[in-house]
């Protein structure tokens, strides 16, 4: 009874911090950016690899600070808070950032125009020929600017893209590798990814005859899928750069942008942190809900199977080393074995989990949340290998000599004497290290996954509102980790009772 009362009273006093914050917002100063040549000295978001961010750069010289960020939406929530004094973006998702926040506005002076194209690996010259070509075809008659038009301007939603009947697709599959955070280019509604690119690429595969398979990833992470080959084409409102052109090559535009400059328009107030509005708005509308419950799944998923490769091979890796270290037998397994637990040790989880799926598996079209629990797994054997290795020699040596002297084999020795008593040691240390990988898989949106980090992104991506998504996403870690904590515990208290 007192554990449950532990957890009530833990979410009864964060209940209360939070409704303590939500009676009124934080004043923030209307921005001192007026126009263009207020940009020197000023604090300048931009998204990073865009044309205004390479232009934004320029500033630097006449004392400006440029942060980037990897999403527009982050961008304009810096801006909202006042970390930032302005965002330099693309028109288009510029319209729905200020549509559903009435305290920015957009300058009416344009900043620089730019041109989106199509990345495609620097070896697939084949597909490129291809792309340019059914792009030339989609320009020429209509189809592009209808797509276009369809999102944007007075008669948007009036010429929504469908593919001809009986469309061949025996071509194979072509993937696309995206950011679906970039409204009207790339977005979610109702769970689908749809937007201007998005049915530019169906339309492309309508010519090319192939089936169009999306992929939703980071946006620094996409010419890395292309270059890997994870993905064939990466489209995601990009521009061509000196930078970019260096590791893949880009087709034809398809369509030319405009830059411009959000700021504050007022010295209102920013809002309260919660309100019915904006929960309804966060996690009912368009069933945005179902992003942290598809998340949430992914993350027990991985969470489970990684913890069981973390297990099995964990304790096989401490065995080996320990094993070898009191016979003095198989060195260079041993030598192997240490090396592996120090590369994995040594290296971030999210460079290993980047390895395995881009270069690992890079010629094998494998599913990313197998790819994550492998790289968890992989990476929490190592954490474990050590643990329980500390735990085998918190043994005193006599009880391996004592089961020896007792006619048991050195094998039933380890499995009856050594290993319950050890396990017994390491217990707390083994349960900190599962609830450690469960908050890795955090990381597993580099890859394409939907998890519960990320669902709580797509969400702000969408809203705007970073507290509700982000206090709800960790409200939901807490309580993970509670439970677990609550397991192993009740799992400890078991143990010390056969003891007794």
């Amino acid at each position: 009874m007192k554990k449950y009362l532990k957890f009530l009273t833990i979410f009864a006093v964060l209940a209360v911090m939070l409704m303590s914050m939500c009676s009124c917002g934080k004043k923030i100063a209307e921005s001192k950016v007026k126009s263009v040549d207020d940009l020197p000295g000023a604090v300048i978001g931009t998204q990073l690899g865009t044309t205004g961010d390479i232009y934004a750069s320029d500033y630097e010289k006449d004392g400006s600070v440029i942060k980037q960020y990897n999403k527009g939406s982050d961008a304009v929530m810096a801006l909202k808070q006042g970390k930032i004094d302005c965002v330099i973006i693309d028109n288009e998702p510029a319209k729905k950032f200020v549509a559903i926040n009435s305290d920015l506005k957009i300058l009416p002076e344009e900043f620089v125009k730019e041109d989106y194209a199509i990345c495609i690996a620097k070896e697939n010259t084949e597909l490129l020929d291809k792309v340019n070509k059914a792009l030339a075809e989609l320009k020429s008659d209509g189809t592009l600017d209808k797509i276009i038009s369809n999102y944007i301007g007075d008669n948007a939603g009036e010429t929504p893209y469908v593919s001809p009947e009986g469309t061949d697709r025996s071509n194979g599959t072509l993937t696309m590798a995206t950011n679906a955070q970039f409204e009207p280019y790339e977005y979610r509604k109702s769970g689908e990814i749809v937007g201007i690119d998005v049915d530019m690429a169906t339309a492309l595969c309508d010519k090319l005859g192939m089936k169009l398979e999306i992929q939703d990833i980071e946006f620094d992470s996409i010419i890395t899928a292309v270059q890997s080959g994870k993905a064939d084409i990466g489209v995601a409102g990009m521009t061509v750069t000196e930078d970019r052109l260096k590791n893949v090559n880009f087709s034809d535009p398809y369509t030319t942008a405009t830059q411009v400059i959000i700021v504050r328009n007022d010295s209102g107030s920013s809002g309260g942190f919660i309100s019915k509005e904006k929960f309804e708005n966060n996690f009912i509308k368009d069933n945005r809900w179902k992003f942290v419950v598809d998340g949430l799944l992914n993350t027990l998923k991985i969470s489970f199977f990684a913890v069981l490769i973390g297990v099995v091979f964990g304790f096989l890796l401490a065995i080996i080393r320990f094993s070898c270290d009191i016979t003095g037998k198989a060195k260079i397994i041993n030598w192997i074995c240490k090396a592996y637990i120090t590369i994995i040790r040594g290296t971030p989880t999210m460079i290993q989990l980047l390895i395995i799926y881009y270069v690992v598996f890079a010629s094998v079209n494998i599913n990313a949340v197998f790819v994550a629990i492998v790289a968890f797994g992989l990476n929490s054997s190592a954490y474990i290998a050590e643990i329980v290795r500390s735990g085998l020699y918190s043994i005193d040596k006599g009880q391996l000599e004592a089961g020896r002297s007792l006619g048991f084999n050195y094998s039933k020795t380890m499995w009856y004497f050594i290993l319950p008593q050890a396990v017994k040691n390491i217990l707390p240390a083994l349960g900190n290290e599962f609830i450690v990988l469960l908050k890795e898989t955090s990381i597993s949106g580099y890859i394409g996954i939907l998890d519960l980090t990320r669902g709580g992104d797509l969400i702000r991506s969408r809203t705007y509102d970073a507290f509700m998504p982000l206090i709800a996403v960790a409200l939901i870690y807490l309580a993970l980790v509670m439970f677990l904590s609550m397991l192993v515990g009740r799992l400890e208290r078991r143990l010390k009772k056969n003891d007794k």
